[in-house]
């Protein structure tokens, strides 16, 4: 028989107990940056350059970042047999730092560079940033391998299918704010037990979804000792 199918939303609260700093819709600013100057296609079209520089800094950051406590102790659980997606809004890559092996990213890789032409064409940046005039094999300027505001989600079909599949969804540090990535939750079977690790879970969590009000490094080592112990994926 099958192991129970555990599938992770995670947003950038997770990804901020690392010290990444997160993007806040509250005042349209990312990092001090307004999201129109570095995070969208006319931004690229604009000033490359800068789009460029801000995305080399953050990637610098990324890794310096370490994973925490609530990113090991998802890998820990799929390490201990227990069948763990990984569904991440998030940029970088601390869930497979951390051990985790199936994680889809929704909105990209900051640590890929991708062609400007052929999404499919992706460069891994194991050191270093992207310049202007590094190129494709087509020839194409590279740009950072995220999906900016006002493209489409490519793998937002495939982020559905997991999500159809859960037998339990657990969803950790994010408003479910961001569409279509918000949406997602319109795929969970009727049955299927959800449970909201946040500071606001209260005030995040739609009707029926058990919300557990406090941060992740807390929340999800508590909830993956509970099932580590009954063996079982049980609301706590």
């Amino acid at each position: 028989m099958a192991a129970p199918h555990l599938v992770v939303l995670t947003g950038s609260g997770i990804s901020a107990e690392s010290g990444i700093k997160t993007f806040r819709a509250s005042d349209g600013l990312w990092d001090n940056h307004p999201v129109e100057e570095v995070a969208t296609p006319d931004a690229w079209r604009r000033d490359p350059q800068r789009v460029l520089d801000f995305y080399n800094q953050r990637r610098d950051q990324v890794r310096k970042a370490r994973p925490n406590a609530a990113h090991k102790a998802l890998a820990a659980l799929e390490q201990s047999g227990f069948d763990v997606s990984v569904i991440t809004q998030n940029i970088d890559d601390l869930h497979e730092r951390a051990g985790s092996r199936h994680v889809l990213h929704l909105h990209g890789e900051i640590l890929n560079a991708r062609s400007s032409v052929d999404n499919r064409m992706r460069y891994p940046l194991p050191r270093g940033g992207i310049r202007i005039g590094d190129l494709c094999d087509m020839g194409s300027q590279l740009r950072p391998d995220v999906v900016w505001f006002g493209e489409s989600v490519p793998l937002f079909p495939e982020a559905c299918d997991i999500v159809a599949d859960a037998d339990f969804l657990l969803v950790v540090g994010t408003s479910l704010a961001v569409m279509p990535a918000a949406s997602l939750l319109k795929h969970v079977a009727m049955e299927t037990p959800c449970v909201v690790v946040d500071p606001d879970a209260d005030a995040l969590s739609p009707p029926g979804v058990l919300a557990i009000n406090t941060t992740a490094g807390e929340g999800v080592p508590a909830l993956v000792n509970q099932w580590q112990r009954q063996g079982s994926l049980l609301l706590p």
